[in-house]
């Protein structure tokens, strides 16, 4: 059966919640942070404490979910395009591109370029 619409291409965004990164570009570059979420429809990341806006909300309207009794002004994290971050290696503490490589086990890994180490995920285990 033919189809008139493409499908939309797939992005796979090598950053991923939990990673340190440091912004690169824009109006706070150099600050670092970790990744809050990510938006790979949109090829765009959400740092935590970086690209801080305000948005002034009405009293009783729920924005994102969230409910808000109380009027006022909020602070929210904006999203970075992908692109004006990178991510910190953390054998080497430098902010690096990452190169990808396949492991004997088979698995996919990230390899930093300056000291050639793999990059692990730190997995955060929630207190009990």
């Amino acid at each position: 059966m033919l189809r008139n619409n493409p499908q939309p291409a797939r992005h796979w965004l090598d950053l991923a919640p939990g990673d340190p990164v440091v912004v690169i570009a824009g109006k706070d570059k150099g600050k670092t942070g970790e990744v809050l979420r990510t938006i790979p429809e949109k090829h765009k990341i959400v740092v935590k404490g970086v690209n801080i806006l305000k948005r002034h909300t009405k009293a009783g309207r729920s924005r994102g979910g969230v409910s808000v009794a109380q009027g006022g002004v909020v602070d929210f994290e904006a999203p970075l395009d992908y692109s004006n971050v990178m991510l910190v290696c953390p054998s080497c503490s430098r902010p690096t591109r990452t190169k990808h490589i396949i492991l004997e086990s088979g698995a996919r890994a990230l390899v930093c370029r300056h000291c050639d180490e793999p990059y692990e995920r730190v997995r955060k285990t929630e207190a009990q």
